[in-house]
């Protein structure tokens, strides 16, 4: 097993929590999120713990920086440091073996709270109606607008930043763990499959398996997503994510089969000299003479042909 060193402010030993904040990070900052999390903590009076996986940065001065953020913060927290890479499954569920908390909430470092009471929100949910999981969404309110990054936000503010009642629709569907309440009991009986390697889809088919035993609910209590990606950026996480995708449609072909996302690979399975399609889709969306919803079409088609390769 991957070696952790564990770091506890002051707060964590008294703490009696009911919900656990669960953070992995690789190579990304979480201070930011760290700082503005806490500023509820006198609301929050130790019901909110906050727990961290450093999933193998190796950056000591990071380490450093992030201890001494959590021995200054009022909340709870815990930092774990992961000596090598566990990837995004077995990370998240390693987290959840240090909570203490009734329910978790799953949040990526790259969040941020879009109101002041983001974490007051998830409490009152867990005290007055304690789903078994939840989705609050996200936004891309507080995100960056540079120009290397118009392509995903068009992507993400057309099929991802929806409403409550939107996602409610198809509640599996719109399950992400940026921004994912889960009760403790109901992890228990359906944590992350560890078979998911590299980037993608191991929230949703989670959210899958889930939805056959349990109730998943949606709330609008957003996040912003600030790792916004460039189109080259992207397209290596659409070309990680194809074997994640094709276990998905093993698992659960019935659910998968209404997905455009499916539907556009198998059109253009047979589509001939797909791989000359493939290129010349991801071409248009590098092409920044091209308006953005046209590139961002092209890229959603490049998705697409590489999960074609996949199925």
């Amino acid at each position: 097993m991957t070696g952790a060193d564990t770091h506890d402010n002051a707060a964590w030993a008294v703490a009696r929590p009911t919900i656990s904040v669960l953070i992995p990070f690789l190579r990304d900052d979480p201070q930011t999120l760290m700082e503005l999390l806490d500023r509820e903590a006198e609301a929050l009076d130790g019901a909110v713990e906050v727990i961290l996986l450093d999933d193998g940065t190796a950056d000591a001065a990071l380490t450093d920086r992030l201890r001494a953020t959590a021995d200054a913060l009022r909340l709870p927290v815990r930092l774990i440091t992961l000596s090598s890479n566990e990837g995004r499954a077995r990370g998240r569920n390693r987290l959840t073996l240090a909570a203490r908390g009734h329910a978790y909430l799953f949040l990526d470092s790259d969040m941020r709270p879009d109101t002041p009471q983001f974490l007051q929100t998830w409490r009152a949910l867990v005290v007055e109606s304690d789903p078994a999981a939840a989705f609050g969404g996200f936004s891309l309110d507080q995100a960056p607008s540079d120009a290397r990054f118009a392509v995903h936000r068009a992507l993400s503010a057309a099929s991802e930043c929806v409403p409550a009642a939107t996602r409610a629709l198809t509640p599996e569907k719109y399950v992400y763990t940026s921004n994912l309440l889960v009760r403790r009991d109901v992890f228990a009986a359906e944590s992350f499959d560890p078979a998911f390697t590299g980037w993608g889809w191991e929230d949703v088919e989670w959210a899958m398996r889930v939805s056959r035993r349990f109730s998943v609910v949606h709330i609008d209590n957003p996040a912003t997503h600030m790792g916004l990606d460039t189109v080259q950026d992207l397209a290596r996480k659409f070309d990680q994510g194809a074997a994640n995708f094709s276990r998905v449609v093993a698992l659960h072909p019935a659910i998968v089969q209404t997905y455009p996302s499916y539907r556009a690979a198998r059109t253009l399975k047979r589509l001939p000299l797909l791989p000359l399609a493939r290129r010349l889709m991801k071409q248009a969306a590098l092409t920044t003479a091209l308006p953005v919803k046209a590139r961002a079409f092209a890229l959603r088609l490049y998705r697409a042909a590489v999960y074609a390769d996949a199925i």
